[in-house]
């Protein structure tokens, strides 16, 4: 069921957009959105204050076995907001926590089939980019994309928000991470770098020279910005 939409700011959609949509929606393909084939429910923390944690739900597709790509929404719904992306791939934070504590999983699927590819998500990374920042409040994706970070241990998730998608998806992390007990991490251990080494992370946003043609990128027409 639909949760009520987040008012954002902005006319509401008119007829005529609506029937252009629909239009537009039988006459192109859509390649790369009917690629996604499976729905993740977690929760990021930001890289420099793992206090603001959010729900994420990843919708993702398989680039090739070791490479998938996701959309994250801050909800499962047609109304939900876009609010980031991922790429799971070898480094960056990891994933084998996220997997065996059961705070990964796939809602509505049956554990078993679940856990086949959760087996394989628990050897992945994953880089995480956050545009919009609705733990704040934030109407709009405001300020700078914001580098995610996962859980990486006990302690860390915020009681509330854990019990507040075991109520909604009627699940159970602790039952969950017994069924996954078996399951393993990266082949030859997490990286010492992944997971930022432990370390914060910040984006911040500095002035530089605009590279021109000739800088070293090849030849070509001189571009002119105004």
């Amino acid at each position: 069921m639909d949760e009520a939409p987040v008012m954002i700011p902005g006319d509401p959609t008119k007829t005529s957009t609506a029937l252009l949509e629909k239009t537009t929606a039988a006459i192109q393909g859509f390649g790369p959105i009917n690629k996604i084939h499976e729905h993740l429910c977690a929760f990021h923390f930001y890289a420099d204050d793992m206090t603001r944690q959010v729900e994420a739900h990843h919708f993702c597709s398989h680039q090739n076995e070791e490479f998938r790509q996701c959309l994250i929404y801050d909800r499962p719904d047609k109304n939900g907001r876009l609010i980031g992306v991922e790429y799971m791939k070898p480094f960056w934070h990891s994933h084998e926590y996220e997997v065996k504590s059961g705070v990964l999983f796939m809602p509505s699927v049956p554990g078993p089939i679940q856990r086949q590819d959760m087996d394989k998500i628990c050897k992945t990374y994953g880089k995480t980019i956050h545009f919009w920042q609705v733990d704040r409040g934030d109407e709009l994706p405001l300020g700078l994309p914001q580098v995610m970070m996962a859980l990486t241990r006990d302690g860390q998730l915020h009681d509330h928000l854990a019990k507040d998608v075991e109520r909604r998806y009627n699940m159970s992390y602790a039952a969950e991470r017994d069924n996954r007990e078996y399951m393993k991490g990266p082949v030859h251990g997490i990286h010492p770098l992944a997971n930022a080494a432990g370390k914060g992370l910040k984006t911040v946003l500095r002035e530089v020279d605009c590279c021109d043609v000739g800088c070293g990128h090849g030849s070509g027409a001189a571009r002119v910005f105004v």
